[in-house]
C-alpha cells in the first residue's frame, strides 16, 4: 500500500482534497512526543504514546536515527532527539520566510482594493517596514520601504505594543492605555495617521506560529472621489489578507477581526 493516500470525505477548505501520509504522521508524532518527554525513552514508551505497535514504530525510529533526528542513550538504548531540529529552524531567515509568503497576498490586496499597503516588524523601539505593495491606482498614498516610525504613533505600532502582553509601555498616558485596551479589544488598529489627518491607517496583526505576532499589515486608506471601495470594504479585506498571511506563517487566524465598522479613532 501506497504511504500516500487520499480522503476523499474530508476536503480542506475551499474544496482541496486532505492528504495522508502514514509514514510521515508516525514520524512527526515520534518526534513531537519526544521533544515533550521529560526524558529519553524507549521503544515501548514511543509506541504506547502513539498508539501504534512496536513494529511500526522500529522503523520510523530506525529511519529517523539514521537521518540524525534521534540518538540512543550508550547503555539503556532509550531514545532522544538530537539537535538536527533546532539546526534546521535556524538556517532558515525569519525575515526572508515572511517577505516571500507575504509577497503575493500583500500585492493581490493592493490590486484588489485600489490602495497600497505594507508590512511592518517591530526594530526595538521603532517600527520598520519591511515590504510594500502599490495599487494601479493613479491616486493614493504610500510609505516606502524602510522606512522607520516610533511605536506609538503609528497604529501599526501600536497595534503591536497592545498584543505584546509581554512588555510594559512605560510612561503610557491614559489616551494611550486606553487606545491600546481598544486595540487588544478589537484585535486590530483604526486611527487617523498620525501625519497626514487625510489617511486612515488600518493596522491588522501578522501571526506566526503559537500565534505570536510578528508583524503588522497596514492600509493607509485615502477616501477620494478615486477610491474603488468604502473604508468598510477594505477593513474587511485586508483582514482576510492578515489572516491568510498568517496561515501560511502556520499562525492561528485572528477570530473576529474585520467585523466592527465604526469611525476611525481620532
Amino acid at each position: 500500500m501506497s504511504d500516500i493516500e487520499t480522503d476523499a470525505d474530508a476536503d480542506a477548505p475551499g474544496g482541496s482534497p486532505v492528504y495522508a501520509a502514514p509514514a510521515v504522521d508516525k514520524a512527526l508524532d515520534v518526534l513531537e512526543i519526544l521533544a515533550d518527554a521529560p526524558g529519553p525513552m524507549s521503544q515501548n514508551q514511543i509506541a504506547a504514546a502513539t498508539g501504534r505497535s512496536v513494529a511500526q514504530i522500529f522503523r520510523v525510529l530506525s529511519v529517523l536515527e539514521r537521518r540524525g533526528y534521534l540518538a540512543r542513550e550508550s547503555g539503556s538504548g532509550h531514545y532522544v532527539l538530537t539537535l538536527r531540529l533546532f539546526d534546521l529552524a535556524h538556517r532558515s531567515d525569519p525575515i526572508a520566510t515572511l517577505l516571500a509568503l507575504a509577497d503575493a497576498p500583500l500585492r493581490e490586496l493592493a490590486a484588489d482594493i485600489g490602495q497600497s499597503c505594507n508590512l511592518g516588524v517591530r526594530d526595538g523601539d521603532e517600527i520598520l517596514v519591511i515590504a510594500e505593495a502599490d495599487s494601479r491606482s493613479d491616486f493614493g498614498f504610500r510609505v516606502r520601504v524602510g522606512a522607520r516610525f516610533p511605536l506609538i504613533g503609528p497604529p501599526s505600532g501600536e497595534l503591536l505594543l497592545a498584543l505584546d502582553h509581554d512588555r510594559a509601555v512605560p510612561g503610557a498616558d491614559d489616551d494611550l492605555t486606553e487606545r491600546l485596551d481598544e486595540f487588544r479589544r478589537l484585535g486590530y488598529a483604526e486611527k487617523r495617521d498620525h501625519l497626514h489627518l487625510g489617511v486612515v491607517d488600518l493596522a491588522f496583526p501578522i501571526r506566526g506560529g503559537e500565534e505570536r505576532v510578528v508583524a503588522a499589515l497596514t492600509v493607509p486608506y485615502v477616501a477620494t472621489s478615486w477610491s474603488e471601495h468604502p473604508l468598510e470594504t477594505v477593513r474587511d479585506r485586508a483582514s482576510d489578507t492578515a489572516r491568510a498571511i498568517s496561515a501560511l506563517l502556520g499562525g492561528a487566524p485572528l477570530l473576529g477581526v474585520g467585523t466592527t465598522t465604526g469611525p476611525a479613532a481620532e
